[in-house]
């Protein structure tokens, strides 16, 4: 089943540049599908396109073949709480002034009256936190911790944590892992993994790094200068049909 389908998108900023230029995907229930491009190639406005944070100048985007490149705030709520990001900067996401337990009930908090929850239960606000950093894999001790007295993988483990709370299908992750040391990254990809088997989460992930990407996802998109150039299973990494740019990336990774 398509989740989310992408056709022909075009966006344009005022000083003449296009970010994204006529790209069309697919992304099916249940997959990871990766998008990896270098610095400047369009792939954080495309992320901000899909969630409606930055309007689109032509095309179309289809969640569950529902057209919502035209909704207005109010239309958009219901697809509000079904589509979440995770950012590059965990620091820059989580309010400083703010606890982790009170981050982490605070997208609940919005969504409550509309939310069915099927993986936790909110029978306290102490419950479902400790819920949702068990799911991460972090004590629960943290909760009653300021952004500033974690680690930068456990502040990244805490936004996943956010973005999972109220059971969305789809999770951007725009460089979800760019900011971690070597070590966390591949901690905190093993964690999405994870994550996308046993709450049944479909994830766009997208990263500059090759191998981050082919870590996680079952195909793969290359994009440069705001076209996508290339897409393939993650099997078909090192064919010999690949674009010959997917083979530098491929050679610097």
């Amino acid at each position: 089943m398509n989740l989310l389908t992408v056709k022909q998108l075009t966006k344009s900023y005022l000083e003449g540049k296009t970010a994204i230029n006529n790209l069309s995907f697919e992304l099916n229930k249940g997959e990871c599908l990766g998008l990896v491009g270098e610095s400047g190639c369009g792939k954080s406005s495309l992320a901000r396109c899909l969630l409606r944070i930055e309007p689109i100048n032509s095309g179309s985007i289809y969640f569950k073949n529902e057209a919502i490149e035209q909704l207005n705030d109010r239309q958009l709520q219901p697809y509000r709480k079904k589509i979440q990001i995770v950012f590059q900067n965990p620091s820059a996401a989580l309010n400083p002034k703010l606890k982790i337990k009170d981050s982490l009930v605070d997208p609940y908090n919005q969504y409550s009256k509309e939310l069915k929850l099927s993986h936790f239960s909110y029978s306290s606000k102490e419950s479902f936190v400790k819920q949702l950093l068990e799911a991460v894999e972090l004590p629960p001790e943290l909760a009653n911790q300021y952004p500033h007295e974690l680690s930068g993988g456990q502040r990244q483990r805490i936004t996943i944590a956010r973005a999972i709370s109220i059971e969305p299908e789809l999770i951007v992750l725009d460089e979800p892992t760019a900011s971690l040391d070597v070590i966390s990254q591949g901690a905190v990809l093993k964690l999405l993994t994870k994550l996308r088997e046993t709450l049944n989460l479909s994830y766009l992930f997208i990263s500059h790094d090759l191998a981050a990407v082919s870590q996680i996802s079952q195909r793969i998109m290359v994009m440069k200068d705001g076209k996508l150039i290339d897409q393939f299973h993650g099997d078909q990494l090192f064919a010999e049909e690949r674009h010959p740019y997917t083979k530098e990336l491929i050679s610097i990774f």
